[in-house]
């Protein structure tokens, strides 16, 4: 059976879900996942409120739309962070409070927390789901020595070994909860939080001691203008890709005067060494990681998750679904050679 096509919705959001519903389905999508800002999806009342996730559905069930994930990345991104003026735009007033940074370190674990809560609220909530199926919240984790990252003053490991120690830390309780409601964890692996590479996924994993909620919501977008090999990401760590984003980037497109740290640019600059692509226009080869995925059994949706400063969205969304729908195929279920065997004639 083919994937389910999904929309992420985190860069629609300044659209209402009522508006973005029938327009996803316009665009060909079989499916949202849902951001927790906007008004896609409350954390607080999916926690709370049986008919809140019951008339979410309804909604979603009116445009033909599914859901397999929620997604909070802008609260996990304040769990580890050093916190700054930035974090203020991005967090639910009641996340950032006074601001002082260890108090919205801690206030965003508890939300994360209860957004293990809302999902399986949420999920349980879903017309025909399995009420044992594991409910899925994909997001960021922040991390308190990614300023460190390019060294100097010299950096050495022990620093390092801080960084992941306090990521476990805060993180632990999380995955804790995550398990009582029987919840998935996807880490976006992505410059910025404790794990943005094989290797510091790697680490990642080790440091909350390989606890079976953390896993990883995989987006090739990120490795490829690091030179991270992403296929090999995928047969590295392909029991816990619990869900995945489908997104484009290219690179070595500018003129020489960026690097891959960015310039200090915004996206979109033509001097930048690379950008985010609407899917299928940038270098990611998604016909390898097509593959891999197969190999792995990875059955969960392709989710969009769609970026492309340079490219109306709405053209660039219903391009993104069909490429997806003519990219994806299933495993085989037979060896192509086998009827070849007289036995199987």
């Amino acid at each position: 059976m083919p994937r389910a096509v999904t929309l992420f919705t985190g860069q629609w959001a300044d659209l209402s879900i009522k508006d973005l519903a029938p327009l996803a389905k316009k665009m060909g999508y079989d499916g949202l996942e849902l951001a927790c800002w906007g008004d896609h999806f409350n954390i607080d009342e999916a926690a709370k409120s049986e008919k809140y996730c019951k008339d979410l559905w309804q909604l979603l069930t009116k445009n033909g739309l599914t859901c397999f994930a929620i997604s909070n990345h802008l609260v996990g991104q304040a769990v580890c962070d050093n916190i700054d003026e930035r974090h203020q735009c991005i967090l639910p007033p009641d996340v950032w409070g006074d601001g002082n940074p260890e108090g919205v370190r801690q206030r965003a674990a508890e939300k994360m927390k209860l957004s293990a809560k809302a999902a399986r609220n949420f999920f349980n909530a879903k017309p025909g789901g399995d009420k044992k199926a594991a409910a899925q919240v994909n997001g960021f984790t922040g991390s308190s020595i990614w300023h460190s990252i390019y060294a100097f003053p010299p950096t050495n490991q022990a620093y390092y070994d801080k960084g992941f120690a306090d990521f476990a830390k805060r993180f632990l309780p999380i995955l804790n909860e995550f398990e009582k409601q029987n919840v998935n964890f996807g880490l976006e692996v992505h410059p910025t939080e404790i794990a943005f590479d094989i290797a510091s996924a790697a680490r990642a994993v080790e440091a909350v001691k390989g606890h079976k909620r953390f896993g990883f919501n995989y987006d090739p977008s990120h490795f490829g203008y690091q030179h991270v090999d992403y296929v090999k990401f995928i047969r590295t760590f392909g029991a816990r890709i619990f869900h995945m984003h489908v997104k484009d980037a290219w690179w070595g497109h500018g003129n020489g005067e960026v690097g891959v740290f960015g310039g200090h640019t915004d996206f979109g600059d033509a001097r930048r060494y690379w950008d985010f692509r609407s899917p299928g226009r940038g270098d990611i080869n998604f016909e390898e990681i097509i593959v891999a995925l197969n190999d792995v059994g990875y059955t969960g949706p392709l989710s969009v998750e769609w970026e492309d400063i340079r490219m109306d969205r709405i053209q660039g969304g219903t391009e993104a679904c069909a490429f997806c729908k003519k990219l994806d195929f299933g495993k085989s279920a037979v060896a192509f050679d086998a009827a070849f065997d007289k036995k199987n004639q």
